[in-house]
């Protein structure tokens, strides 16, 4: 799945501003341009495996209650980060419903067992004849 197909419930999401470091001169002490994004991941409605992915990709963002915290703080402006963090929260939803096709074992044929047997045997055959040399 693609991150821009990942669609974000508003009532799941909450942001706040905080002060921002970095680029920006004087404007980072008087500006909050960073965001904080807080996502209640309960509220989005996923998957039991999608949500196990999730913990796993998420790690420390993710608190015991289950939110799901996203801070972006590289840009000048509130609204660059504020689409920052959710690009990078969709991009980690999208991770975590992302799912490898199962695998299906395979039984190998009676025609590569017998290759497999005859390859076996004439190994065994020339390695049988490395022993001593008799000068009888």
């Amino acid at each position: 799945m693609r991150p821009e197909d990942v669609h974000l419930p508003e009532e799941a999401l909450s942001e706040t501003f905080l002060a921002s470091t970095g680029p920006g001169g004087q404007n980072v002490n008087k500006v909050a341009t960073a965001c904080q994004l807080r996502c209640d991941v309960f509220k989005l409605g996923l998957p039991l495996y999608a949500y196990e992915q999730l913990r796993t990709l998420a790690g420390s963002k993710l608190t015991q209650g289950g939110e799901l915290i996203v801070t972006a703080r590289t840009h000048r402006t509130r609204e660059a980060n504020r689409e920052e963090a959710r690009e990078r929260l969709r991009a980690l939803i999208a991770q975590a419903l992302h799912r490898d096709a199962r695998r299906r074992p395979t039984k190998p044929s009676r025609a590569a067992k017998a290759k497999r047997v005859e390859g076996k045997k004439g190994r065994g055959a020339i390695k049988s004849m490395r022993g001593k040399v008799s000068l009888d």
